[in-house]
């Protein structure tokens, strides 16, 4: 039934520009990244080809100042289009919202020497980041951190492992943070870290139950030296850093998110509309109508959430406590709707031979990266009702 086939999402965008740039980054995901999502996924291989398509088209660096190679789009857009990829292959999607989380330290804190020298290449030069934040003991509590940095003379020496990073072994730069001073949140410093920097050495990828195709590994730091230059501002100030692009990322996983939800949510359509039972479609059925509305206002609801935030972040204003509720209603929506789309295929939900039950495997990591969905709860009650009682 063609008249019930998805339609593409109706997008508000603040200009022309905006509109041309989604018209591009849908016809890449239609014709580069869906087809060949299924077979790299559960082959586990990584689309670094795909990276340099999206880098040499100006999609790695869209929120960032043209002068430096960026797309000078605001979040607004930016967030729309980390959508529109994800729902066609979240390891793309994903990887692009921790790509331009790993450029926030510098493009934010550097510099204007060290964002000359290395903006142009991390933002539109074919180069992929990873973001290193998390360790093995210390992921919620992340200001627990153990990796060290001591100075020797105008260099740095790091030494420790990180934990579950996201292009771990295949980035061309780490945003590290290590702690260069007393226990805490204050004695924590960023460093800009070439992937090829002699001792960092990545561990074999984690196996996961998704994103198969996005390599997530520990990174072990054995004495790598870096140039007092690949300091990130003022000793002590990284966690504050880290902080302040987790936020931001934080809407970018919201964005991710939704993108999976639309996918299953146009899966389910696309299943219901053709499969016939009792002489006639299953959308006839109240019952699935009822469940594909509720599936529908919850990616609306989850849409409509993350751009707000992304509106008051383009105006200067404050949005951590909206980016944390965005993140948590979008990706617990994501996993309600691609839970509720298994549903609606029936048995060919739980095969591979639909899309369906890898959306749902997608969507749980969601609510886990980039702080948990309970670390969410406490950001947002902290900004309610202040920090709880000692």
């Amino acid at each position: 039934m063609p008249d019930r086939a998805p339609q593409p999402v109706e997008r508000e965008l603040p200009t022309e520009e905006a509109r041309d740039l989604i018209a591009l980054v849908r016809d890449i995901a239609q014709r580069e990244i869906a087809p060949r999502a299924a077979e790299e996924e559960e082959a586990g291989r990584f689309p670094r080809d795909t990276f340099a398509l999206l880098s040499g088209s100006g999609l790695l660096g869209l929120p960032y100042a043209g002068e430096y190679g960026g797309g000078d789009q605001p979040y607004e857009v930016y967030l729309q289009v980390l959508e529109e990829l994800a729902g066609a292959r979240l390891t793309v999607g994903l990887g692009v919202s921790v790509h331009s989380l790993s450029c926030h330290a510098l493009a934010g804190y550097g510099t204007k020497e060290q964002r000359a020298e290395h903006l142009p290449a991390m933002l539109g030069g074919g180069l992929l980041g990873a973001y290193c934040l998390s360790e093995p003991s210390s992921g919620s509590d992340a200001a627990s951190l153990r990796t060290r940095a001591v100075r020797d003379g105008d260099d740095w020496v790091l030494t420790g492992t990180k934990a579950w990073i996201t292009h771990g072994g295949v980035a061309d730069f780490y945003t590290v943070f290590a702690r260069t001073g007393q226990d805490g949140p204050r004695g924590i410093t960023a460093f800009l870290v070439p992937g090829d920097a002699e001792g960092l050495v990545p561990a074999a990828p984690e196996k996961k139950m998704g994103m198969k195709g996005s390599p997530t590994a520990q990174i072990h730091l054995d004495g790598v030296r870096v140039s007092d230059g690949r300091r990130i501002g003022d000793e002590g100030q990284g966690f504050g850093i880290a902080l302040a692009a987790l936020d931001t990322g934080r809407l970018g996983i919201a964005a991710c998110a939704v993108g999976v939800a639309q996918a299953a949510l146009d899966e389910a359509l696309r299943y219901a509309a053709g499969r016939q039972q009792f002489g006639r479609p299953i959308a006839d059925f109240q019952g699935l109508r009822f469940l594909l509305a509720d599936m529908a206002t919850k990616v609306e609801a989850g849409r409509a959430l993350y751009l707000t935030a992304a509106r008051l972040r383009d105006a200067g204003r404050p949005f951590s406590r909206q980016a944390a509720m965005a993140k948590l209603f979008c990706t617990d929506a994501a996993m309600s709707v691609t839970t509720d789309a298994v549903q609606v295929l029936g048995g060919y939900g739980y095969t591979a031979d639909f899309p369906a039950e890898r959306y749902l495997r997608e969507a749980k990591v969601l609510q886990i990266v980039e702080g948990t969905n309970q670390i969410q709860r406490m950001v947002i009650a902290r900004q309610l009702l202040g920090p709880e009682s000692r």
